[in-house]
């Protein structure tokens, strides 16, 4: 699959340019584009869709879930702006390729997964590729992970309706989160949100997008 994942990335390095005037750039971190071209995107998706792994679409992977889109993935990953120590949230496991992928540029990556069954099979996954530094938790997305707070960077990897104060709360000042926003199947946006060290909020609509709904409970 090494030839597919480095066609993968060149793909993505292609729609950055070719969306640059939504991004404000023509390339992303460095480092984004190396943690992209080492997770084998194959491991996580189902068997059925091993073929269509290093697609640049969004796949199933059961629930009524899917796994982003790999462009998508290094666009919300570049705009946290990551550092070796930070500490991340991320809301929505999902199969773990998104935390597989902050792994790579974070301290410790803290996941929450509504659906069960994606949890435990994402931190197995997380666990049989030798990534020590997720923790992956069913619980409600919506509530975070307070005991954990606060944290240098947020992403949220399923549509909001408006931005949820709770995860607001546990953002470190100068801290950053990227979620999309907006009800499904209608238009939705990718939004920055920088928290200052005052507490008051610079947000900042990236790009249009189509995510599966952000879903209370857990």
């Amino acid at each position: 699959m090494a030839e597919a994942r480095l066609a993968m990335v060149r793909t993505v390095v292609d729609e950055v340019l070719w969306t640059n005037r939504y991004l404000g750039k023509t390339a992303l971190d460095p480092r984004v584009i190396e943690a992209l071209g080492s997770v084998p995107r194959e491991r996580f998706v189902p068997p059925e869709w091993a073929d269509s792994a290093y697609d640049n679409r969004p796949l199933p992977i059961g629930h009524g879930q899917t796994i982003s889109q790999p462009y998508i993935v290094a666009v919300m990953t570049d705009l946290l702006h990551l550092e070796p120590g930070d500490r991340v949230l991320e809301v929505g496991t999902g199969c773990g390729y998104q935390a597989a992928i902050l792994a790579r540029l974070a301290a410790q990556v803290c996941s929450i997964e509504t659906v069960p069954e994606l949890a435990s099979e994402a931190a197995e996954r997380l666990k049989s590729l030798g990534i020590a530094n997720v923790e992956v938790r069913h619980g409600d997305g919506y509530l975070g992970w307070p005991e954990g707070a606060p944290f240098d960077a947020i992403v949220v990897t399923a549509a909001a309706p408006s931005l949820p104060r709770a995860l607001v709360d546990q953002l470190k000042p100068d801290g950053r989160m990227v979620i999309p926003i907006g009800p499904r199947g209608s238009d939705q946006e990718l939004v920055l949100v920088c928290k200052e060290k005052d507490g008051s909020l610079d947000r900042r609509s990236v790009l249009p997008v189509a995510f599966v709904p952000m879903v209370p409970g857990g």
